[in-house]
């Protein structure tokens, strides 16, 4: 499986907690919503920092984690109508496009202990 994460910076202007709210109330049930995301998506997880003393100030104010199974579903997801008509058209309403960092990785699960 292939985790690709997106470190994301909110436009200029917008709040933290406006853009972590647009983030999770609006942009991620939005990606949801499209039948490619039931298809091809394995795992979608949305982040956010927070300022912890005696840590630096996070240089970003979003991670965004996608898991595929493979760069084929990757490629048919984010070429398909319904990303590029509904999804992507959204995304520079709450995030600066231009700032994007994104990372593609094969995630190996070291520890995995669940809280209760």
């Amino acid at each position: 499986m292939l985790k690709f994460t997106f470190l994301i910076r909110r436009t200029d202007g917008m709040s933290k907690e406006d853009f972590i709210n647009y983030h999770r109330q609006h942009h991620a049930p939005l990606f949801m919503s499209i039948p490619e995301s039931q298809k091809y998506v394995k795992k979608y997880v949305v982040s956010h920092p927070t300022e912890v003393a005696g840590f630096p100030a996070p240089q970003y104010d979003g991670v965004t984690d996608i898991y595929f199974s493979s760069m084929e579903d990757f490629n048919t997801f984010f070429s398909s109508e319904n990303y590029k008509l509904k999804v992507h058209p959204d995304e520079s309403n709450f995030f600066k496009l231009n700032e994007v960092v994104s990372l593609v990785c094969d995630e190996k699960i070291v520890v995995d202990v669940t809280i209760a």
